[in-house]
Formats: C-alpha cells, sequence, structure tokens
C-alpha cells in the first residue's frame, strides 16, 4: 500500500463504539483539511470534486448536490427525497488533486450537507460535540479506502455456499409450503442453495421458537432440505415478545438484560409479537446471553441467520396508543371537520418509529447508562456482534451465514448486509448498482439487494433484469413480500430464461469468490467505479457501469423496455455478450464510447486488457460444482495471470498466501492443469 497518513481528532467524551480496532493512530494537535465552526466542520468543494462514500444511503455514486444523514432508518420507501437508510455510514472521501477521507465515528444523528444548503460546501454536523474524528490523507481514493478499511478491520467472510442463489418470501408459512418450494425449484432444474424462513416459521413470532404445528419435526425438516441441497436460513428479530413463561422473556427479565425506560422501568414497545422488550445489545452481558440463544436453531442444523427489526423498528408504544386512542374519544360524538379527522388519523398512521421512543430507551453501556436516542446506530449493529461472537464460541471449526438489516461500520467485522426493504422499482435497481462501491469503502462486502424488490409486484422484465445485475453481488437474494406477486422465477411466463441467469451465477462463483476473499483479506473493493482505476475526467461521470473484482467491468441495464444501453470504455476491452453461461459471442471493442445491443437474453461483461474472466461449470448447488472444471476467457497482449484463491469455503481464518493458484496465459499457451477449457484473445493494438 502506498504512503497513506491518519491522524485522530478528540471531541468531548465520545462514546466508544468499537469501529476502529487499531488504537494506535497519531492524535492530531492540529485540525487539517475541514474548518471547525459552532457545532460542525466545513470544506469548501471546488467545480470539479467528486464526493465518495457514506455507505448504504441515497442517490449516486458521487454525494455532491444533497444532505445526508447518518440515523438508522426503517422505511422501504426509498426516494429522492429522503436522507437516511437502515445503515449509518459516517466515511467519504473528497476525491481531488490532493484527496482526504474522513471517518466520524459517533453514533448519533449526524448530516452530511454536501453541496446542499450552499452548492460549493461540504457541512459535517453532528447533534452533539462528543466524538472521534479521522482524516486519512494518502494519493489516491482506492489508497485511502483500504488505509481506512486496515483501521476498522477485516471484514466478514461467509461460507462459500453463501455464494449460490437464495430464494425467500414473507412468509413461507408452513414446512409444506417450503417443501413445495424446493420441489418446484427442482422439477424446473434451477439452481438454489438457501430458502429463507420470515417470522411465520415461530411460534407466534418470538425468537428461537419454532411452530411445531406449521413446522412439526423441525431437525428432520433441516435435514431433509439439506440432502436436497438447500440450507434453511431463519430470520431473527430484535423485539422479545412480552409472555410469562416464553424461555427468552424470563431469561432476559431476570437477568436485567433489557433496555429501560427513563424512570429505569422495562422499556415496553411493540413490534410483530405484539409487546416486546428490547435486549440492550450495548451491554457485554446482554450479547454473551443472546448471542448464545442462537444455539437453539444451530443445534437443531441451522447454518445461518439473518438479523432483521434492529434499527430497532417499533410499531408503537403503549403510552403512544393510550395518547392516540384519547384522542379518538374527546371527538366522539362531534360533527368532525376535516382537518379535526386528518388530526385523528395521523395520531394512529404516525404512531410508528417516533423518536420520542428512542429518546425515552436506557442503555447500560457496562456501568454507563446512556441515552438510545445518542447511541441509535450501535443497536443493529451489537444485535449481529452478539451473533457474531457466539458463533466463534458455538460453532469454532465453520462458517456461518450471518447478516442484517441496521449497521454501523463495525459491524462489517461480524456479518454482511442486505439494503433493507427496498421496493419494486426500475429506480431502486439503479440504486442498488451505485450503492455496491459506498458499501465497499465501508467494509461491507457481502452484500446485496432484494432482488426483484420487497414492496409492490415486480415484472418479469425487472425480475430478469435485476438478476442480470445480482449474479455480481455477493449476497444474491430474491425476496418479497406477503401482500406482492410471487416472484419465485417458476412463477414467471419465461422460467427458462430466469433460470439461464441464475445457471450464470453459478458459473461466476469461482471468480466472485476468489475476488471476495482476495479484496476482504487485503482490505480492497470487490465493486470499484471507474475512477477508482482510470485517470479519465470522463470516469466520474460514469456511475451506471462498475468494476468487478481486477478483471471484468459490467454495464447492466436498468430501463424499462430497453434493449441496449450505452457504455463508455476507458481503454480498449473484450465485450463478451453472455446468451447463457455456455454460450456467448467476443468482440475487441475500442475506447470510446458504444451502443451494445442487450436484450434481456443478453448479459454484457467486459473483460480488461491482460486479465482474465474465470468460469465454473453450472450446479444444482456451490457445493456440486467441480471445481476442476473450470473454464478461462482471456485477453492479452503478451501474457496474462491470474491468482485464483480456493479454500474448503468453511475454514473460519483462511490464509490468502495458502490459497492461491497462479494461472498464467502467454503467446506458448501451456494449457494449465487447473483449466478445462481456455480461450485466449489477443490484443491487436496496443492503443
Amino acid at each position: 500500500m502506498k504512503q497513506t497518513t491518519s491522524m485522530k481528532y478528540t471531541y468531548g467524551t465520545p462514546i466508544e463504539t468499537d469501529a476502529v480496532v487499531d488504537k494506535g493512530i497519531q492524535q492530531g494537535k492540529e485540525l487539517i483539511r475541514l474548518v471547525e465552526g459552532e457545532g460542525c466542520f466545513t470544506y469548501t468543494l471546488k467545480p470539479e470534486t467528486v464526493v465518495y462514500g457514506l455507505g448504504e444511503n441515497l442517490r449516486g455514486i458521487n454525494k455532491r448536490g444533497w444532505i445526508y444523514e447518518s440515523f438508522c432508518a426503517d422505511d422501504c420507501v426509498h426516494t429522492e427525497a429522503k436522507r437516511s437508510l437502515y445503515g449509518a455510514h459516517n466515511f467519504f472521501i473528497v476525491a481531488e488533486d490532493k484527496p482526504f477521507g474522513v471517518f466520524v465515528d459517533y453514533p448519533g444523528r449526524i448530516s452530511f450537507d454536501i453541496g446542499y444548503s450552499n452548492i460549493d460546501e461540504l457541512i459535517i454536523k453532528p447533534e452533539t460535540m462528543n466524538f472521534n474524528l479521522y482524516i486519512i490523507e494518502g494519493e489516491t481514493p482506492l489508497e485511502i479506502v483500504k488505509a481506512f478499511r486496515q483501521m476498522i478491520g477485516t471484514s466478514y467472510i461467509p461460507p462459500k455456499w453463501a455464494f449460490g442463489y437464495q430464494q425467500s418470501r414473507w412468509s413461507y408459512k408452513t414446512s409444506e409450503e417450503v417443501r413445495q418450494v424446493a420441489k418446484n425449484f427442482k422439477d424446473n432444474g434451477i439452481p438454489i442453495d438457501t430458502i429463507y424462513l420470515d417470522i411465520d416459521y415461530m411460534e407466534r413470532f418470538k425468537d428461537f421458537t419454532v411452530d411445531e404445528t406449521a413446522f412439526p419435526n423441525f431437525e428432520v425438516f433441516v435435514q431433509e432440505m439439506k440432502e436436497m441441497g438447500i440450507r434453511l436460513i431463519p430470520i431473527i428479530d430484535a423485539g422479545v415478545k412480552v409472555e410469562e413463561g416464553y424461555e427468552t422473556y424470563e431469561e432476559g427479565l431476570k437477568e436485567n438484560c433489557f433496555v429501560t425506560d427513563g424512570e429505569g422501568n422495562v422499556f415496553e414497545g411493540a413490534v410483530w409479537p405484539g409487546k416486546v422488550h428490547f435486549p440492550d445489545f450495548l451491554n457485554s452481558k446482554t450479547r454473551r446471553w443472546f448471542g448464545h440463544k442462537y444455539a437453539f436453531l444451530l443445534d437443531k442444523g441451522i447454518e445461518g441467520f439473518w438479523n432483521d427489526m434492529n434499527e430497532p423498528a417499533i410499531f408503537y408504544t403503549p403510552k403512544a396508543v393510550e395518547a392516540a386512542m384519547a384522542n379518538v374519544e374527546k371527538h366522539r360524538g362531534e360533527n368532525i371537520d376535516l382537518g379535526t379527522f386528518f388530526g385523528i388519523k395521523d395520531s394512529f398512521s404516525n404512531i410508528m418509529n417516533q423518536e420520542a421512543y428512542y429518546k425515552d430507551m436506557y442503555h447500560d453501556m457496562d456501568g454507563v447508562r446512556v441515552c438510545h436516542y445518542d447511541v441509535h446506530n450501535l443497536y443493529g449493529y451489537n444485535m449481529t456482534r452478539a451473533a457474531g461472537e457466539a458463533f466463534k464460541e458455538l460453532r469454532p471449526n465453520t462458517r456461518t451465514l450471518l447478516f442484517s438489516r441496521a449497521s454501523y461500520i463495525g459491524m462489517h467485522r461480524y456479518g454482511g448486509i442486505w439494503t433493507g426493504d427496498n421496493c419494486s422499482w426500475w429506480s431502486h435497481l439503479l440504486l442498488n448498482i451505485k450503492m455496491m462501491p459506498s458499501l465497499n469503502m465501508c467494509g461491507f462486502m457481502y452484500a446485496g439487494a432484494d432482488v426483484g424488490g420487497f414492496s409492490d409486484n415486480t415484472t418479469e422484465e425487472l425480475l430478469t433484469r435485476w438478476l442480470q445485475f445480482g449474479v455480481f453481488t455477493p449476497l444474491l437474494r430474491n425476496h418479497t413480500a406477503a401482500y406482492t406477486r410471487f416472484q419465485e422465477p417458476y412463477n414467471f411466463k419465461y422460467t427458462e430464461r430466469i433460470k439461464k441467469w441464475i445457471e450464470m451465477r453459478y458459473a461466476l462463483v469461482p471468480y466472485l469468490y476468489s475476488e471476495y476473499m482476495k479484496v476482504t483479506l487485503s482490505n480492497d473493493m470487490l465493486f470499484k467505479p471507474l475512477a477508482f482505476e482510470y485517470n479519465d475526467p470522463h470516469c466520474t461521470q460514469v456511475e451506471d457501469q462498475l468494476l468487478v473484482g481486477e478483471s471484468i467491468m459490467i454495464a447492466p441495464v436498468y430501463e424499462q423496455n430497453k434493449t441496449g444501453r450505452y457504455v463508455y470504455l476507458p481503454e480498449n476491452m473484450l465485450y463478451v455478450n453472455f446468451e447463457s453461461a455456455t454460450n456467448y459471442t467476443v468482440e475487441e471493442m475500442k475506447k470510446g464510447h458504444h451502443y451494445i445491443e442487450a436484450d434481456l437474453d443478453h448479459l454484457p461483461v467486459f473483460i480488461r486488457p491482460n486479465h482474465m474472466l474465470i468460469l465454473g461449470e453450472v450446479a444444482a448447488n456451490v457445493e456440486a460444482q467441480d471445481s476442476s472444471k473450470l473454464h478461462a476467457i482471456g485477453y492479452y497482449k503478451d501474457h496474462c495471470a491470474y491468482k485464483l484463491y480456493e479454500d474448503d469455503g468453511i475454514t473460519p481464518k483462511p490464509k490468502l498466501e495458502d490459497s492461491i493458484t497462479e494461472i498464467y496465459m502467454s503467446d506458448i499457451n501451456v494449457k494449465p492443469e487447473k483449466l478445462e477449457k481456455i480461450e485466449v484473445y489477443k490484443i491487436s493494438s496496443c492503443e
């Protein structure tokens, strides 16, 4: 890594977030780059300056022109007007002649006004002046990212089977329904690795229970699915149902493991089960207690989990319901005018996720009483941390799949994320594309969106296009809500077309897994904006094409009724036009602007000069793949080499140097033993 400089500036009395693992960063005396104002920091932006980062958030790769907030929000309607999503990732890079990165390690609400109030000014405004501020200077944005990633620690590594296709819905309500989903996949010959269990697998939505009526003989059922090559992945929610005799509830009360209110009583909110208490995940004793509760499902053969509703989402509190009911009663018998009617309506419709709830919640951070509002962004992070830490004890010799909805930087060491409850909108497909590099910058490598969209009804075209992008994201999960149309691949007219793109994913697994492991273990990025690799002014304008790993560039189609798109090539590239995983054409394309045909039956991929794309065989699931049947497409002038990473897919602490096979191509073209098939395309020009 090239030379970078990191400085730490401490303001007030920061709350320890454990986001940064490198405790040796030099304490700065005089703030560099930013100008400190009254309760804020500012920086003057040049017209050509690009601002990258902020992880899971709205709008483009370049964050200029809007105001963003970090305050984890349960809100699936991600319109451009919103300012925050489910994650809170306070790292960004100001890319100019002398680029620098900024991380504000602050767990409360903070805004990043990047040319919104003043088009040429960046304003950082935390609600209080208690935080650690880090400034990283380097030669390039990518070097700054690597330095930051080293500062915050190695990202989570999932099992290899978690790179397969995953099917989910809220909700498959019985084991028979899950069996039918599995059967439909098998009958149609569609590869699949996992099926998800949403809240209906539980006994009345209680964590660490199974509804024995809907899912009888659960342990046998889990094994039955495994024998079909399918792993079941259950959901775990943050709220614990208030119910006498319920073990988790009783234990939490006895051990004082729940969040309290302003008067010191256990805080009571409501989610799916009705009234719930929230575990105090910011307390180490609670984390250990809750994390070890996952053993209930691990012992039944479960190998992965998704943590949900952990912003935390709160549908209502008893106090809020009482106030709303009182507002109704107050107007009983009146001739209600329009304003009064909407006031009554709003007293119920606006009851969810009120900030007032967060201000009445308190944590015991190992002896220090802290208001939840001030540490709101740490809640989902520490729920997933609880599980991640427990798995090291409960399953020390294997990797467990784990990802979360809410997150903060630091959680990336314990699990991945999906980007929350999106909508079946074309704009959300584009948002997914633009968000991936920003997530990688903040350490979130195992990530993906709900393919096809969660809310609303998808279309066959949208699902197909989303899959054509999703086959490149580490987490590839088709997930939708209970009130939407069924969007499993076999529920559409052209099932075979959707199937072939899922098969394409399996062909890509050797490359994607290899690249994922290499970049994760070296603090690099899997998804990069073009400008991170090319010193080309036009690349800063391109936000709908991404570099994926070291070898390829992708240009997804993300608009309705389009049968092609314009692409910009920053250098000569080999255009591989996939009609399926095994059927494609190739064409050398010169640097510059091109229009390419790309209907629903074609997937464009571009191989960079002196690089190669490794493909595997199509198989029923990842573990069924024959790793000796690899196929390489190489594009080079004189020679090129690819370092293929392979391991057993489950070792908890993999080592980069122990798992590399170098595949070399040259004019001599001696076929490497590792490859079953090799295709070589020579660069025709040095331009």
